[in-house]
């Protein structure tokens, strides 16, 4: 009796087998590899950033390696931009009394305000696995430590404002960059015909940053002052995964 309750546990156990493997019900081992991700998304500002700039979006690229274990490294880069400036001083001391700007020739001509910027850092975090029939699946969290710039880009399309040509321009555009530290946290999800791949979450960015300018014409005053800048986004990509397959080998007597 007891004989044949092994062999029927053991028939058992190899049907279950089956048919998980036959059905995809057998949970996927976690995979290793390098990882290409390409990002979007939108930050809302803070602290002297809100000073200076509204909302802003950003998109950029990384290269990630990932363990076993689903740990997570690699470099990263960033390129920010908006159009939504705070500063009302700017450039009000070369305009005219209606709030334009006259050219060489005494021609009112306009002059646009974006903000542009940069980051690029190092980031490492780890996927906790949530979900039961993928390993690689699951929460993100990652933090990133690297350098921020960021700046008022004027552009004078037809470079006929005297007092913004050349090194003049300087003393408007705010430079200012430092150190930042940001934390990503959000749901990571590898297709396991790498098909459908993709992350969403939610970022904070902190930047430890200085003003870069000896003077500022407008308010005539340094512009080397320290800032901290800070930055809420949502941030969502895709990633193109480059997994290492395990080689199975079949034998047949």
């Amino acid at each position: 009796m007891r004989s044949i309750l092994i062999l029927l546990f053991f028939f058992a156990s190899i049907h279950t087998n089956a048919q998980n493997s036959l059905f995809g019900l057998e949970k996927q081992p976690s995979r290793k590899g390098f990882i290409l991700g390409f990002n979007a998304g939108v930050d809302f500002p803070g602290a002297d950033m809100a000073k200076r700039y509204g909302t802003s979006w950003r998109v950029g690229a990384q290269v990630l390696y990932k363990t076993k274990s689903n740990w997570v490294f690699g470099p990263k880069f960033d390129y920010m931009f908006g159009n939504n400036l705070r500063e009302d001083s700017l450039l009000g001391n070369i305009v005219d009394k209606y709030g334009t700007f006259i050219s060489n020739t005494g021609e009112r001509v306009t002059v646009n305000f974006y903000q542009r910027g940069y980051m690029v850092g190092l980031q490492g975090g780890r996927i906790f696995n949530i979900v039961k029939k993928n390993s690689d699946n699951g929460i993100l969290a990652m933090t990133t430590v690297g350098f921020m710039e960021h700046k008022v880009f004027i552009r004078d399309r037809e470079n006929s404002v005297p007092s913004l040509q050349g090194d003049y321009k300087k003393g408007y555009d705010r430079l200012a960059n430092g150190w930042v530290l940001e934390q990503y946290i959000g749901y990571t999800h590898f297709a396991n015909n790498n098909f459908l791949n993709f992350h969403i979450g939610l970022n904070v960015t902190a930047g430890f940053t200085e003003g870069r300018r000896d003077w500022l014409y407008d308010v005539r005053k340094p512009g080397n002052e320290a800032r901290f800048d800070l930055l809420y986004g949502i941030r969502a990509g895709w990633y193109i995964p480059i997994f290492k397959r395990k080689s199975e080998e079949f034998f047949f007597e």
